[in-house]
């Protein structure tokens, strides 16, 4: 029998952002604890918590993970967890509060990331941690993010904003270490690849996407996914973390799903194709540029991204050494984007 004298790590967790994903990850960590405590020697003590109504909550000792979703679906004040310090300004509990990690899941903000931008700076600044599954701050600052992090000897993971819990960024960076990317396409917005699997079908745009709103694949407003701007902060990102460039939004041509017909989509099909708002970012060899669009491609069947159909997500990955590798899984979701976290915060239990 051999021993394991690896030492218990400790980590003390922060989450900011208290809605769908936060709570799927806080549910993870719950139902995961004795597993992550086994086979990673890692205790994660949730001792922070803070939404937009409740404000910042923290317990020294750690809170209730139980009973804090308890509080949030029967939508009571978090401030009801017996014991707890509270501030009403969620920078100010941050600054304050001791944690190692912060676990940044609020909205994302496409015109100034804010608020989690800020968060995630003040977090780094204090010599913490960052996980996140916010697009807006790695869409629009990644550069200046990762800078702040290197400098104060921190990690800095966004795994989760690109296609949640499917494993991409990491597929890239660690999987495909050594290999020099040429080109990223891919299916990044479950909404409308569900809205033209439908209309592949020969349905109607306007009712597909009634549909989608009311089984919670699209918001009220859906103009964030229909009109390519989710897929566009997905390929800023990609562009920043894969090919060490940073974009601007305009930088990225786009054009969204809206003007597609049914009958154009018919006749894709009729054709053997099927149209897809398809991301990509493509390096020219010699050139400093990226050519980044989003926009509605047909494609042939014999393309592994026409046969994804429904809100799942895909990305081919082409290289000088794998030229052509598709990874396919769930864009979105409480649980899936919980594990995206949860996959980030184990990383740095690793190395930290």
């Amino acid at each position: 029998m051999i021993l394991d004298l690896t030492p218990m790590k400790y980590l003390r967790l922060a989450i900011i952002g208290f809605g769908t994903v936060g709570q799927g990850f806080a549910e993870l960590l719950a139902a995961r604890q004795d597993w992550i405590r086994h086979d990673f020697g890692l205790e994660v003590t949730l001792v922070s918590v803070a939404n937009a109504r409740d404000g910042f909550i923290y317990h020294q000792t750690g809170l209730d993970i139980p009973m804090l979703l308890e509080l949030a679906a029967s939508r009571r004040p978090l401030t009801e967890h017996p014991g707890v310090t509270h501030w009403a300004n969620t920078l100010e509990g941050l600054t304050t509060a001791d944690a190692d990690v912060l676990a940044e899941a609020t909205g994302t903000n496409l015109h100034d990331a804010e608020p989690g931008i800020s968060h995630i700076r003040t977090a780094l600044a204090r010599g913490m941690h960052v996980i996140t599954a916010n697009k807006g701050p790695g869409a629009l600052a990644a550069e200046e993010l990762f800078a702040l992090a290197h400098q104060h000897g921190v990690e800095l993971r966004m795994e989760s904003t690109v296609m949640a819990g499917t494993p991409i960024l990491s597929t890239i960076s660690e999987g495909m270490a050594g290999a020099q990317i040429s080109a990223i396409r891919g299916i990044l917005n479950g909404t409308t690849n569900y809205i033209l699997s439908a209309m592949a079908s020969g349905r109607d745009y306007n009712d597909v996407l009634v549909e989608a709103q009311a089984q919670g694949y699209a918001e009220a407003d859906p103009t964030a996914d229909v009109e390519g701007y989710d897929a566009l902060a997905k390929i800023l990102i990609l562009s920043s973390l894969v090919f060490g460039r940073s974009l601007k939004p305009g930088d990225v041509y786009r054009q969204g799903i809206t003007a597609i017909t049914r009958e154009q989509v018919q006749r894709a099909v009729a054709n053997g194709q099927r149209i897809k708002l398809i991301a990509s970012i493509v390096s020219h060899p010699g050139e400093a540029r990226l050519e980044a669009k989003v926009a509605p491609v047909e494609l042939p069947l014999s393309d592994p991204l026409a046969r994804v159909d429904g809100v799942t997500n895909a990305i081919t990955i082409h290289s000088d050494t794998l030229p052509e590798v598709t990874v396919i899984g769930p864009g979105a979701g409480r649980l899936q984007t919980g594990q995206g976290l949860l996959a980030d915060l184990l990383a740095i239990a690793k190395t930290s």
